[in-house]
């Protein structure tokens, strides 16, 4: 948040900048208010494309065995361009990079289910899946998958078709 800070208030400035060499160009013929307008309207766009773009960034950062699941978006009073644009502020993902497979049973595994949201850490959440089946069972408090597709201190899911997270581990999106 505070790189967010200080990079709007640098757009500010080369705003600034930009509006000062204008005027001298111009023989000191611009308005009073061209600075002040000029360097909001920068501050502005700025922001406005950095809440939109921050999305596409983070998703392209994002190597090859991540598979995103779920991308709600945000809408809120202070920012009522977000009704007719949605905004995308966090997402939850499915990272195979140290997925763990069954021996017996090639259609389970454990993999990390990732939420990111902008501003905080990112949370990383054991899960099992049994794509064979369709089913997941997170995995707290102790629980695991054994190697031979034993699940223990935890239950599978009933299967949903609609499940975001088994989806994304079992069909890469």
């Amino acid at each position: 948040m505070l790189i967010d800070f200080i990079s709007t208030i640098s757009a500010g400035f080369a705003a600034a900048g930009v509006v000062l060499i204008l005027n001298h160009l111009s023989g000191r013929r611009l308005p009073k208010w061209a600075m002040p307008v000029g360097v909001g309207l920068v501050m502005l766009s700025f922001t406005i494309w950095n809440e939109y773009s921050w999305f596409p960034r983070v998703r392209a950062q994002l190597p090859e065995t991540v598979t995103i699941a779920s991308t709600p978006a945000d809408h809120a009073p202070w920012r009522p361009w977000s009704y007719v644009f949605p905004l995308v502020t966090r997402f939850v993902a499915v990272d195979k990079t140290e997925a763990v497979y069954s021996t017996t049973q090639p259609d389970m595994f454990v993999a990390s289910a990732v939420v990111i949201r902008r501003w905080t850490a990112s949370e990383r959440l054991p899960v099992a899946f049994d794509c064979a089946k369709g089913l997941r069972a997170d995995l707290f408090e102790g629980a695991e998958l054994a190697d031979n597709g034993t699940l223990t201190g935890a239950e599978w899911r009933p299967h949903d078709p609609e499940d975001v997270l088994v989806r994304a581990a079992c069909n890469g999106g």
